[in-house]
């Protein structure tokens, strides 16, 4: 039995249904798979098995072709074994191949299939949703423990809120409000992934010294020099944001596209490993405050899945929520899981968000659902 994916292929031919077909597949991250030298029997069993994964096989008996979302494809690697005595190594080769990791210090995580939920603990008193919600650290510290029990996978710390309109405070102001909280965390909370939002070199030098383990810069590091030189001699995950605020685009996504591309390879190019760049669209810092482009970016998530990149969301309780529906900023959270639901079933792997509990029960349900496939007849009900 011989097991290969055959996608590529599809970018080739030059007919109008197969490049429509790649451009889907790159979008929803379907895979093409061709079984070949089997025996009519294998055939048969692999067309039934994919067939009960709801994914499109045709057998021509000596030959299986598939196309099969990554859920699906990692349902089938799994209980491969069970009914073959050869493919799986194959099987899991292709798999491989399409893992969706990031590398945040001595962090690794695995997004090819399910989120991570990426914790917001502002010290701040003008951030746009908890501005002066948390003062003091005992306050902090009891809504990190809070965050953390409810399943938080990073705390993000933040000394400066880059909403509409903000003002910006100087790296020493910045650096008191933030270094401090991050050194009380790993003190109470050891082991924990710690993150730091801020797009000021002093600011980014005292987190590294201080053991952060992810950056988000909202200036996408290609702002200053010195930020590439410092990330490269670091080993942390490094968020680079999107942001449109100072122009407009003719085509939104190709020139959020380009730009991505650009940034990555302008990351890359000066030592940055791929696997520890995350990417965000930036939703919020359109030209337009709360335009359509916002909301033409929560749209196009899966536009994005090429790049073989984890995606932030980044849209908790903010003011689109407001001039859309009228909710006042404690009236957003069940619009906001609305909206992380269906940027994370289009591609957004790493959830930012105020609610923690909640969103840990939207991913638990959503994985549930999606990676759940009842293969009958064998005593096999699957569920990942």
């Amino acid at each position: 039995m011989k097991i290969k994916e055959t996608t590529a292929s599809l970018e080739t031919a030059t007919d109008v249904q197969s490049q429509a077909l790649f451009s889907l597949a790159k979008k929803q991250q379907l895979v093409l798979i061709q079984f070949s030298e089997l025996t009519s029997e294998e055939a048969s069993k692999i067309t039934d098995l994919i067939e009960q994964l709801d994914s499109y096989v045709q057998n021509a008996t000596s030959q299986v072709t598939a196309m099969l979302n990554l859920s699906a494809l990692h349902q089938l690697s799994s209980i491969w074994v069970k009914f073959f005595s050869t493919g799986a190594e194959q099987l899991d080769e292709i798999l491989e191949n399409h893992r969706l990791l990031w590398r945040t210090g001595s962090f690794d995580y695995d997004l090819t299939n399910s989120a991570m939920i990426y914790a917001i603990m502002n010290n701040t008193p003008d951030s746009f949703y908890d501005g002066g919600y948390y003062q003091g650290e005992t306050a902090l510290l009891q809504h990190v423990e809070q965050m953390l029990e409810a399943g938080a996978d990073v705390i993000e710390v933040n000394g400066q809120t880059t909403r509409p309109g903000f003002t910006e405070v100087d790296p020493q102001t910045e650096i008191e409000r933030t270094i401090p909280l991050i050194k009380q965390i790993e003190q109470h909370f050891p082991g924990t992934n710690i993150a730091i939002d801020t797009y000021k070199v002093p600011v980014m030098e005292a987190a590294l010294e201080a053991g952060v383990s992810i950056i988000n810069d909202v200036n996408a590091f290609t702002d200053d020099p010195e930020k590439l030189a410092l990330m490269a001699k670091s080993d942390v995950g490094l968020l680079t944001m999107h942001s449109s605020r100072g122009h407009e685009y003719h085509n939104l996504t190709q020139g959020m596209h380009e730009f991505f591309e650009q940034n990555i390879h302008d990351l890359t190019a000066a030592g940055i490993d791929f696997d520890r760049i995350a990417i965000d669209q930036g939703v919020g810092y359109s030209k337009v405050v709360h335009g359509t482009q916002d909301y033409s970016m929560i749209r196009n998530v899966a536009e994005f899945n090429d790049l073989r990149r984890p995606m932030m969301v980044a849209i908790s309780r903010k003011g689109f929520l407001a001039d859309l529906l009228g909710l006042a900023k404690d009236d957003r959270l069940p619009m906001t899981l609305v909206t992380e639901a269906a940027m994370y079933l289009d591609g957004g792997r790493i959830l930012r968000v105020h609610d923690v509990k909640e969103t840990k029960q939207l991913v638990t349900l959503l994985d549930q659902v999606k990676n759940s496939f009842w293969i009958d007849g064998y005593g096999i009900a699957n569920n990942l």
